[in-house]
């Protein structure tokens, strides 16, 4: 992985293109960054990192972008004890960015980036092109809107109404793929942001599967704040993965500042993210009603090396989990989130945590829940999938 700033780049393998990471040919193929936390020590960290001012946080700001991030942690007290944990549990509250979810951060990088890149100039006609479950997508796009970009959104016909109805106020044009269709099929939403890249002049896919800015993104700016809020003392950190740059990203940061704390990543059934490879068999057909994390193949910024554990979720827990959290905090989250927290609270137990107040656990939530409102928040939609 290669930072958005920098000039020094490192190998990878399994990529036998010569194609840019920029170009289509790129889009998707899994391949690896070769710098590990092991390397610390004795080699140059080939990134440049992100610099926030946040005391300027306070001030008048130039566009809706510039609120990105600075996300408040919260205690989930009420939960905790609902379900006989004695500690402490809290919420990392992404859904809480302008947009809605965590994916305001690496949208807002990956489009800085390639427009310091000479990729992308703002109000000059570029159309950016990506291939999303719709969280990255809204980013994107509101983003676009801001900078000048017609922006074209390529996503699974799974993924709900109302991040359809955002995108399109935000002036995005959305084409829909098959659920089914597997990321390296022409039906995917992968290859057909592919194929719209080489016909649509001057346009670009940023690419989050590849896309240093995705992790990076959160470890500059929301590890960072994690480990700012909890004044250094955290035991676990709980987090589901999708294209993996949250949890790669946090892990990192979290690991070399606290070598200890336990990295739980989330991962739903009929998703293939998780190790031991054999936690991904078992009964599923590939399909999972929750959105946001999980996928058919393993994206390049995703680390696995630094999770320590994982847990697989199912649809009903994780759903269930999310009216609880909202019932019980208050805080409005979506299905992705009700995934981490039960993760989380499971975690717990099997750590031998239940009973001990002195131990910290974060739990990122990814977004929030108006994009749900036809689905899990409806009793009516529940209950069709035997959820209650």
């Amino acid at each position: 992985m290669q930072d958005s700033t920098s000039t020094t780049t490192t190998t990878t393998t399994t990529t036998t293109t010569t194609a840019s990471p920029q170009s289509p040919e790129a889009v998707g193929w899994p391949s690896r960054c070769t710098w590990s936390l092991k390397d610390r020590d004795n080699k140059v960290d080939p990134h440049t990192h992100e610099q926030v001012d946040y005391d300027a946080r306070n001030k008048i700001q130039d566009s809706i972008l510039e609120t990105i991030g600075q996300t408040p942690i919260v205690k989930m007290t009420n939960l905790a004890k609902a379900h006989g944990l004695k500690c402490e549990l809290l919420a990392k509250c992404e859904f809480m960015n302008p947009g809605g979810s965590v994916k305001d951060r690496i949208a807002k990088r990956m489009v800085y980036d390639a427009e310091r890149d000479g990729l992308l100039v703002p109000h000059s006609g570029y159309t950016i092109i990506e291939p999303t479950s719709g969280n990255t997508g809204i980013g994107l796009a509101m983003v676009a809107a801001v900078r000048g970009y017609r922006c074209i959104i390529v996503m699974p016909e799974k993924m709900s109404a109302e991040k359809a109805n955002v995108l399109r106020a935000l002036g995005a044009e959305i084409i829909r793929t098959p659920n089914e269709a597997r990321y390296n099929e022409p039906e995917s939403h992968i290859s057909r942001s592919i194929e719209l890249c080489r016909e649509i002049p001057n346009s670009v896919i940023l690419n989050q599967y590849r896309a240093s800015g995705n992790p990076l993104a959160h470890y500059d700016t929301t590890a960072d704040e994690i480990l700012t809020a909890c004044d250094n003392k955290l035991d676990a950190l709980v987090a589901g993965a999708g294209t993996g740059g949250t949890i790669s990203g946090l892990a990192r940061k979290l690991k070399e500042r606290l070598p200890e704390c336990k990295v739980i990543g989330v991962d739903p059934v009929g998703s293939i993210l998780a190790e031991p490879a054999s936690l991904n068999s078992g009964e599923s057909n590939g399909f999972y009603e929750v959105e946001g994390i999980g996928y058919d193949f393993i994206p390049t910024v995703l680390d696995r090396q630094v999770v320590d554990r994982w847990f697989k979720t199912r649809d009903g827990d994780s759903l269930r989990m999310s009216r609880e959290l909202i019932r019980h905090e208050a805080l409005l989250a979506g299905g992705s989130s009700g995934s981490a927290v039960w993760a989380a609270i499971e975690a717990c137990r099997e750590l031998g945590w239940a009973d001990d107040a002195s131990k910290r656990v974060v739990v990122v939530l990814p977004d929030g829940v108006r994009n749900y409102m036809s689905k899990f928040m409806n009793d009516g939609w529940m209950q069709e999938r035997q959820f209650i």
